[in-house]
């Protein structure tokens, strides 16, 4: 089919990957449209940790004073409560960067501040509440439109699918995922927040239980780690039993925890570790948590989902800006994210499988943190290698594409 450059590139997904790539190619005169399904941004347990490197991005862009201008909180250690005594595992403050830390904000008002960033170049278009079921291929079978629930179907100069872990434009792509297993799920819950508690997100363990909280300012977002499939039979034991399963991880949050009164308020996070082998076909190209879906280990997804929406504008934007086909470019994207993302899915498998299923599934008490811990919680130079991981990826890329409207 001929390659039409007066078509929208169509992104579907409207979450950190599909909003940043739609924003820089929009930037580099590029027509896109943005279809996201829900009529806002607000939702509960998404991930709300904005990284130094994805502030690093903002830098870039000229508004990371703006971005940091909105409420959030600044993590700039982590730690770990284990045998009683908090360990320091990563400190940030020395990093290479603008922002030497983790910016704790709720996804939702990140989402609203780059779709209104990206509102202000002319070929940005975001469409809410516009859910994509399908993707059309022509007679050669390259994917050139989309349809929506509505029953519209969208031509498209290329379909990027940023639709998340469960993405249908992945499916009906027909591409080929390896699934690397995980061996936990999550239970998301509130509680507020103890005078007691400080700033700093932190995680507390001991044999058999695993809880990291997340300072939302006002509220304590809470993740109780738990063996994959236990989920339905914690919640059938009741909320009691619950409570009981949590108490006395971390003292101060006793009284909270005793406000919980409905497993209603307890959410179900699946966790998935996998990949595309193949990230695009003719005419479409996935990216972000549809290319590959990240453990929740270390919470670089937003981290890892820009990094491609980076990489995308890059190869793609300018050939996009002067009318060239843009399928012969769709594996140089992947070729450049690659290495990144499988370094940092074998570094959480690594932590699954090494460190947090032996402490699930552990019954006699934990007398000590492990040497691991110890030594680099001693030595505070130590820090800053998890810090690195953690805050920069393995690869951190820097926005080449171009601004049209400079």
């Amino acid at each position: 089919m001929p390659h039409d450059p007066e078509l929208p590139v169509v992104i579907v997904g409207g979450g950190p990957a599909g909003i940043f790539s739609g924003l820089l190619l929009a930037r580099a005169g590029v027509k896109v449209t943005v279809l996201e399904k829900h009529e806002d941004f607000f939702r509960d347990f998404r991930g709300d940790t904005v990284h130094p490197a994805t502030l690093d991005m903002f830098h870039q862009l000229g508004w990371l004073d703006e971005l940091l201008a909105l409420e959030h909180s600044k993590v700039e250690t982590l730690g770990m409560r284990i045998a009683g005594r908090e360990r320091k595992l990563a400190d940030f403050r020395h990093l290479p960067v603008p922002a030497p830390f983790i910016a704790m904000m709720p996804q939702w008002d990140l989402l609203d501040f780059l779709s209104r960033k990206a509102s202000q170049y002319p070929g940005f278009e975001l469409r809410m509440g516009t859910e994509a079921v399908a993707a059309h291929a022509d007679a050669a079978g390259r994917i050139a439109a989309v349809e929506t629930a509505g029953g519209e179907t969208l031509p498209a100069r290329l379909v990027i699918a940023a639709d998340g872990r469960r993405s249908i434009m992945r499916d009906q792509a027909e591409l080929p995922l390896k699934t690397i297993g995980a061996p936990m799920d999550v239970l998301w819950f509130r509680l507020d927040l103890p005078e007691e508690i400080g700033a700093e997100s932190f995680g507390a363990l001991e044999a058999g239980r695993f809880l990291v909280l997340i300072n939302r300012r006002t509220y304590l977002q809470c993740a109780f780690v738990i063996p994959k499939g236990a989920g339905d039979a914690i919640r059938a034991e009741g909320i009691a039993a619950f409570r009981d399963r949590i108490r006395g991880l971390v003292p101060a949050l006793d009284p909270e925890i005793e406000k919980l009164t409905d497993m209603n308020a307890v959410k179900l996070l699946s966790v998935s570790l996998d990949r595309l082998i193949r990230w695009h076909r003719p005419g479409l190209l996935a990216i972000g948590d549809a290319a590959h879906a990240m453990s929740p280990i270390g919470g670089v997804g937003i981290n890892v989902a820009v990094q491609d929406a980076v990489v995308a504008a890059n190869v793609l934007a300018e050939p996009l800006a002067r009318g060239e086909d843009p399928d012969p470019l769709l594996v140089r994207v992947q070729q450049l994210r690659a290495r990144s993302v499988h370094y940092t899915q074998m570094l959480q498998k690594l932590m699954q499988d090494r460190f947090i299923m032996p402490i699930l599934e552990r019954e006699e008490p934990i007398e000590r943190a492990p040497l691991a811990m110890r030594i680099i919680d001693s030595l505070g130079p130590l820090q800053r290698v998890p810090a690195r991981l953690i805050g920069l990826g393995i690869d951190t890329p820097h926005i080449e594409s171009p601004d049209a409207y400079a």
